[in-house]
């Protein structure tokens, strides 16, 4: 039987490649986003069975019921936790309920839909889940808090999750994808314009998903797609807190999100 990969938000950009890509490498597939008619087209554009499950992952009885389809597949061996989006605006200025469901999508769906899974895949001793972070992860920026937090608090669960499974002696691994500007619907759903990003730091979603795969079958447990990044996040890391502080505080509160 063919394995089966688990992909939220994969309607567009990063999950919809992490679809085709998967599909070419022998898995079935659920897909799962809040745009039925979306995944419909993806899943007929595909070569292999696919499932097609509506939801939104930020509304507590869809994270629900899409939990209980992850514990009832004996064939789970990857879960892509990609659901995500941006805001714009001061924290205090935003809508406060846009905040909620920021949190609520980044990280109680992936507590949620993570726990449902790693269970029967260390049971099986097989399997992997792949947590899409953002190099966000690793700085801060006005008008994007909860966004760098957020997905700051991915790196960190799946650095604690890495850690059990070691411990344990687990076949299963755990990944944090963290990539930067991406070409996808993500930036326009914001109304966030590209021309404002050098077009040196923009990757191809196709890229960014085959540095993720290729990561897996390495075992590697943090993937920073594109070596700007990486330089970026090796650099920027290494500086005293109090002067990554005051670059990030430099930086137009208004800059687009990755």
């Amino acid at each position: 039987m063919r394995p089966v990969a688990l992909i939220t938000g994969a309607s567009s950009g990063i999950g919809a490649e992490f679809a085709r890509q998967l599909a070419r490498k022998g898995y079935d597939l659920v897909l799962v986003a809040r745009r039925a008619e979306r995944l419909a087209e993806l899943a007929a554009s595909l070569p292999v069975q696919c499932e097609v499950l509506a939801a939104d992952l930020a509304e507590r009885g869809d994270v629900q019921r899409v939990a209980g389809r992850v514990r009832g597949e004996p064939r789970l061996e990857l879960l892509v936790n990609n659901a995500g989006f941006g805001t714009k605006g001061r924290f205090w200025e935003a809508p406060l309920a846009e905040q909620q469901r920021m949190h609520a999508l980044h990280v109680d769906a992936t507590v949620e839909l993570t726990h449902a899974a790693l269970g029967g895949m260390v049971q099986r001793a097989k399997g992997a889940v792949i947590n899409v972070a953002s190099v966000a992860a690793f700085s801060r920026s006005q008008s994007n808090v909860s966004y760098c937090a957020t997905k700051t608090w991915m790196v960190a669960f799946t650095e604690g999750l890495e850690l059990e499974l070691r411990g344990l002696g687990s076949a299963v691994q755990v990944q944090a994808l963290c990539p930067g500007f991406t070409y996808s619907e993500f930036h326009d759903t914001m109304g966030v314009s590209r021309d404002r990003i050098p077009k040196g730091l923009w990757m191809k979603a196709e890229d960014v998903v085959a540095d993720s795969l290729r990561g897996l079958d390495h075992r590697k447990l943090i993937v920073v797609p594109g070596w700007r990044y990486r330089l970026f996040v090796a650099l920027f890391g290494r500086l005293p807190h109090s002067w990554r502080m005051a670059m990030q505080q430099r930086s137009p509160h208004t800059r687009g999100r990755v």
